[in-house]
Order: structure tokens, then sequence, then C-alpha cells
């Protein structure tokens, strides 16, 4: 367990990934008391360099000892690294925060969203998940007003950028924009069709119940975040032309009768949310606007005329920052902040 210090040595595995590199920037950022930091990825990175508060720090290749030392790691090097490390890790003494897959829906690992239940994090045994991207940003905008009057169901519908896939998936778009722009064949390696001008609703696998693995994902890590069972959770994923920062267009159902008005006054003084609703100024949450920066953003606020206690909104974050970075480094400052060890 992680023991209180003034500094803490920081690694960051799959440190030279999109979302790597991101938690790299968000750990200078917000300047978490790093007194060392370790980065690892695969061996094709061994040797190279990043930077760190105006420091080169060398990529480093796991090994079984790499963890000694280490008091907190933030993986982000997919499920399969994670399933072997990360257990590694925490029998080290290093408490893992992992932003794969692997661990989010086993029984004994909290998945967290510090905003929404930041105290789960008093029950983890050296591995902490990290919850899928367009899950956050959802649960962030839900929780205030599930407390108020209780969710019964939500519709969502995802746009979610291609960020999401990782740095091949970003090169993709841009290469395939600049082919069509240039009228050159183009060249299909990362999905299944054109992502350039087009929309895919397909995110991940496709199960044996027609969803996906994404929209089982945001199903099933809502419920376990909001510690309720009975909030029905139905979901269609989308990956859209859009670089970075997803939005989702979701329809709340709940048991009170709650008004758009109590709704924006809710969220505009829930941590971690900006409401930007004024439609008639045009004023509305986009990706463009909300690239690089940390809040779940909120507008399109409106009753669900179709029935009695619905609501509608429209929820833009950046999917690297707290869809990813931003959301494992908070859960580490809790970590250090409330003595959840």
């Amino acid at each position: 367990m992680l023991k209180k210090k003034d500094r803490y040595v920081v690694a960051v595995v799959g440190a030279t990934g999109a979302v790597g590199n991101e938690m790299i920037a968000v750990l200078e950022e917000r300047e978490f008391p790093v007194e060392k930091l370790r980065l690892f990825a695969s061996e094709k990175s061994e040797g190279k360099t990043l930077q760190f508060e105006g420091s080169e720090i060398p990529v480093e290749v796991l090994n079984e000892d790499s963890f000694k030392g280490i008091d907190i790691a933030l993986f982000s090097a997919g499920a399969e690294r994670s399933k072997i490390w990360a257990p590694i890790a925490a029998k080290s003494g290093c408490v893992v925060v992992d932003n794969s897959s692997q661990w989010r829906m086993e029984p004994d690992v909290p998945l967290v969203v510090p905003e929404v239940n930041a105290h789960d994090l008093k029950w983890h045994k050296g591995i902490i998940a990290n919850p899928n991207c367009s899950t956050i940003q959802m649960v962030v905008a839900l929780k205030p007003i599930h407390d108020v009057a209780k969710i019964k169901r939500v519709v969502v519908t995802t746009f979610q950028a291609v960020s999401g896939t990782g740095k091949k998936a970003m090169d993709e778009l841009l290469q395939q924009t600049a082919d069509l722009l240039n009228f050159r064949e183009i060249q299909k390696n990362v999905y299944p069709h054109q992502i350039a001008f087009n929309v895919l609703p397909h995110i991940d696998k496709f199960l044996e119940n027609g969803y996906t693995k994404e929209e089982m994902k945001m199903v099933n890590e809502t419920k376990k975040i909001m510690g309720d069972n009975s909030i029905k959770v139905t979901a269609t994923t989308v990956r859209v032309p859009v670089f970075r920062g997803h939005s989702e267009s979701i329809n709340i159902e709940t048991e009170k009768k709650i008004m758009p008005n109590e709704v924006r006054s809710i969220l505009s003084k829930s941590p971690g949310i900006v409401v930007l609703d004024a439609p008639e100024k045009n004023v509305y949450p986009l990706p463009i606007d909300v690239a690089g920066k940390d809040p779940v953003y909120v507008g399109r606020i409106r009753e669900d005329e179709s029935i009695d206690n619905g609501i509608n909104m429209w929820v833009v974050s950046d999917n690297l920052r707290k869809g990813a970075a931003l959301n494992a480094v908070q859960i580490a400052e809790e970590l250090i902040k409330t003595g959840n060890r």
C-alpha cells in the first residue's frame, strides 16, 4: 500500500502513446508531487526520451523488478499488458491506476470517477480501474441529477473522436482527408470503412446481442460507478471524423420530475462540469472548443416532452483528458489526499 509522503515516485506505463503522453503533461500541469518519474513502453521505444519538468526522461522496458520503489503507476498500455504487469506492480507495493478495460468489471477492483464515487477508493487492493472514456464524461453529468431526482433509464448515443482509437487512427483520418481532397485513392488500415467524411456506428467488436463491446461497457460501467444496478442503460456508440473530443446525446428518465432550469442550476454547481447552454446565441459545447480542457461540458438541456419525467442533454469532453489521463491523475491525487492508500 501507498505510504504517506511529501513526494512520490511515479511511473507511466505506455508512456509513448497518446494517453501516456497526456498523463505526463497532466502530472506536470497539476504539479503532482513527483519525486521521480519513471517511463515505460515497448521495446521499440526503449532509449527514447520524453520531457517532464524540463528534464529528459528515458523510456525503459518493463521487467519483473521494474516496480520496486515505485509508489504509483499510471497504466495505459492495453488490457493484455495490464493483465500481466498490474498484479506484479501491486505485489511490489505499488498502487496501479489502470486505463485499460482489463480490471473494470472485476468485483474487487474499484472503478472510479473522483467526482462520482471517490469513496470506493477505500477498498482498493492495489489496483484501481479508470473507466471507459465515454462512460466517464456521462456519469460526471448524470450523478448530480441522480442524487436529486433518481435516474431510472438512460439512452445515450455517442459521437467519438478517432483519438479514442489511438495515434494510428488520427494519422489515418488526416491521410484519408488529404487523399480525398486531392482525388487520390484512400487506404483503410485502422477502421473497416473510410472514416474521413463518414460516420461509423461501430466501436470495438460486435457481441451476440447485437451491441458492441463499447456499448456494453457504458451499460455495465455506469451501474458500477453509480452504485445502482437499477439504472437501465442503452447505448449506441459511433465513431466520427473528429480528432479529439467525444460528444454524447443523452436522454434520461427520472423518478422525480425535474425541469431544465433546475438541471442547469444543479450541474453549474457540480465539480468538474461547465454548463454552456444558450442555444438562442448558438452557445453549446463543441469538440473543437473543449480539446485540451479538463471539464465535462453540458448544453442543450431541455425537457423530453414525449415522457413524463424526461431530460435531454448534450455532453462533450476531451477524451484524452477527463476521459483518460486527467481522471487517472485525479484518482492518484485523491489517494494521497484522503489517505485511501
